[in-house]
């Protein structure tokens, strides 16, 4: 074992976790391994030894490191999927330790410190250097493989996207002329305002946040597509909180309320798409090269937007026996449950009390619309990226690719709403090509 992994060693050598043991340190040598050489590429004298550490020690009393070394050691067991690739374990937990102004986490600002972080990192690119990346088959040489950081035009463009949507929530004193794609900006400029942004604070699970990207290879713009994607999984769960708050009004026959939080979640949706704009100025070759590491890993896997699904209206039969449902069995288990309600469920039930004017019954429909339309735009976005990133090759979840994406176009949330007589149903809610 080399000398830089003395940290590794030390755990490895104890026969029982003690107070000389840091778990931070631990995570941030094995990072910084991570970082030279790509996950799929670690030593395999290392993943065994993180092996013997996570089932030697009580690491269970140390809720981080489990997750960190869950994470860590996917490829190496045999169980790599998108949750793990993206670090979702570790930085859910970071989630539930970061809670907002009302004690409640809050995953649309974990989202906008993601991207911030994604600003930072961007930023740190002193001149890109335009030399093309080496192959695959040169990996193992490690620290003499380029990094490849994009051309100037693409990184500012890259940085102005990821700007806009830190701005959206936060706001950012003086930096308009930075969003803007007219003129020369100074350098200076972004550097300074990255530094502004902010971080997660206030707790040790803060400290964990950099070690929640583990790119499976070491080409540059793995790093912001892993960032995109958590904040992706984290728009999801606040959009997934929002169906789930609107569930609840509807049950307690407050329909106004029920229609601000589904106009919330559609909301959401916008921030959805703005992510995809960014991830648009990858870098088709970078993201052929890293994505042969990251067979078995796939967005169809994301249970946070499967279970936004669900809580919308029950998927059709033949969705529920889809693969788009095969690859999160727990959710679909949540889905077939006796308990299950929906949005679609408890509107229908509360539209039986007939208590609301019309007036307000349209106003919770168009709700409804828009949130349906905002969906639909979002997956033909989706769409058309994946056509101009993967073009003719299969999805990394051994899907069709974008074939697979082009018929979910079909499906929609409120389908069940079209075949109810009198109950009203949203614009675009129909059911279609089934």
């Amino acid at each position: 074992m080399n000398a830089e992994f003395g940290e590794v060693d030390r755990w490895a050598a104890s026969g029982h976790v003690h107070g000389a043991l840091d778990g931070l340190h631990l995570a941030r040598t094995v990072t910084e391994e991570v970082r030279r050489t790509g996950k799929h590429f670690l030593p395999q004298p290392l993943l065994h030894r993180l092996g013997d550490i996570q089932h030697r020690h009580a690491v269970d009393r140390r809720p981080l490191l489990q997750a960190f070394l869950d994470c860590m050691l996917d490829k190496h067991e045999g169980r790599y999927w998108n949750r793990t690739y993206l670090s979702l374990p570790l930085l859910e937990l970071l989630l539930d330790a970061s809670p907002d102004s009302q004690g409640a986490p809050d995953a649309n600002r974990m989202a906008t410190l993601l991207i911030a972080d994604v600003i930072r990192f961007e930023t740190r690119v002193e001149a890109p250097r335009g030399v093309p990346a080496e192959s695959a088959e040169s990996q193992e040489s490690d620290e003499s493989v380029d990094r490849d950081p994009p051309d100037p035009v693409t990184l500012r463009k890259r940085l102005r996207h990821a700007l806009r949507f830190v701005a959206h929530d936060l706001g950012v004193p003086g930096a308009d002329d930075l969003v803007s794609p007219a003129g020369h900006v100074p350098w200076s400029r972004w550097t300074e305002v990255a530094d502004r942004l902010p971080r997660p604070t206030g707790t040790e699970a803060a400290h964990w946040f950099d070690l929640t990207v583990q790119p499976v290879y070491v080409l540059h713009d793995e790093y912001f597509f892993i960032r995109a994607l958590q904040a992706h999984e984290m728009i999801f769960t606040a959009i997934a909180a929002d169906v789930r708050e609107a569930i609840g009004a509807l049950r307690d026959g407050r329909l106004e309320a029920a229609a601000g939080h589904v106009e919330r979640a559609a909301g959401l949706f916008d921030r959805a798409s703005a992510l995809f704009r960014m991830v648009a100025t990858m870098r088709p070759g970078h993201f052929s090269a890293f994505r042969q590491f990251t067979q078995g890993a796939s967005a169809i896997q994301s249970e946070q937007y499967k279970r936004f699904e669900i809580l919308c209206g029950l998927p059709t039969a033949p969705r529920l026996r889809s693969e788009a449902f095969a690859n999160v069995p727990a959710v679909r288990a949540e889905a077939e449950g006796d308990g299950h309600d929906t949005v679609v469920r408890a509107y229908l039930g509360l539209r039986r009390s007939a208590r609301f004017t019309e007036a307000e019954w349209n106003h919770f429909r168009a709700a409804l619309g828009g949130l349906e339309e905002r969906h639909q735009r979002w997956k033909s976005t989706h769409r058309s990226l994946a056509a101009r990133m993967l073009g003719d090759a299969h999805g990394s979840g051994y899907t069709a690719g974008v074939p697979y994406l082009a018929e979910c176009l079909d499906n929609r949330l409120f389908w069940q709403l079209g075949e109810q007589r009198g109950a009203g149903c949203p614009k675009g809610a129909t059911r279609a090509g089934e």
